[in-house]
């Protein structure tokens, strides 16, 4: 079976990655709605909506920021270097994520499309301002804030720049993603439950233009009856196990 995906990645004139919390929660980075999804009694559905913002956006921001130095804590694992891996060996056209983590881009790869928007960037609840954290260098000073972030343009107040419950998905990024799903001949789905629409499109769209699905996940998901190749475990032991068979057969 590996060396079968090892033959198609290969072979493959354009492969994306699809991938989920499941490739995050190897990184130690508790999956939103598990049982580590708590925080201070609170469920994380309830306090990421706008609702919640604009009833108290102290608690919101609280959580997000808490969210922040979690996530700052992990590191990308075996899984996130071997996409990165597979970019760079011209066979990964792009990975698209529905994390917020920003760990794909840690392992180095270029070409991320987040479905869901990056837990460091923010943006104004009310003019087009925005602000990545990282790149700007105000990360640990953001984190250390003791009131609410406000817009230097307008001094309205700051969000995360994530797509909460209830609230569309970024336009553009979903134009590509889907754009990239018509035109792939292979999509690699990790450690998504297939669940959350209309991200779970994504596999549907190649499987629906002749292309192969190909699913890495600890257990079935709602893509595996249109998978290909399905392969449960790790996603951290897999992958590498598959790159290293595609660098052999592309020597």
């Amino acid at each position: 079976m590996f060396e079968r995906v090892a033959r198609l990645l290969a072979s493959s004139g354009s492969t994306i990655a699809f991938t989920g919390a499941g490739i995050s929660a190897e990184s130690g980075i508790p999956t939103f709605r598990g049982k580590d999804g708590l925080w201070k009694n609170y469920k994380a559905e309830e306090l990421a909506t706008p609702e919640a913002f604009g009833r108290n956006p102290k608690l919101v921001w609280d959580f997000y920021r808490w969210r922040m130095g979690l996530i700052l804590k992990a590191r990308p694992n075996p899984a996130h270097y071997a996409l990165a891996e597979l970019e760079r060996l011209g066979i990964l056209t792009a990975v698209i994520t529905q994390n917020v983590d920003d760990l794909h881009r840690e392992a180095g790869s270029k070409n991320v499309i987040e479905l869901h928007g990056n837990i460091f960037q923010v943006r104004c609840s009310s003019c087009p301002y925005r602000e990545d954290l990282k790149e700007s260098g105000r990360l640990e000073e953001f984190l250390s804030m003791k009131g609410l972030p406000k817009c230097p343009e307008c001094g309205s107040l700051l969000r995360p720049d994530v797509v909460w419950f209830g609230e569309a998905l970024p336009r553009d990024a979903l134009e590509r993603a889907f754009g990239l799903a018509e035109k792939a001949d292979i999509v690699l789905v990790i450690g998504t439950s297939g669940a959350v629409y209309p991200a779970a499109y994504i596999p549907y769209i190649v499987n629906e233009r002749g292309g192969r699905v190909i699913e890495v996940n600890v257990e079935r998901s709602g893509i595996t009856p249109i998978a290909d190749v399905f392969i449960r475990g790790k996603a951290g032991e897999v992958l590498p196990h598959i790159v290293e068979l595609v660098r052999e057969v592309v020597r």
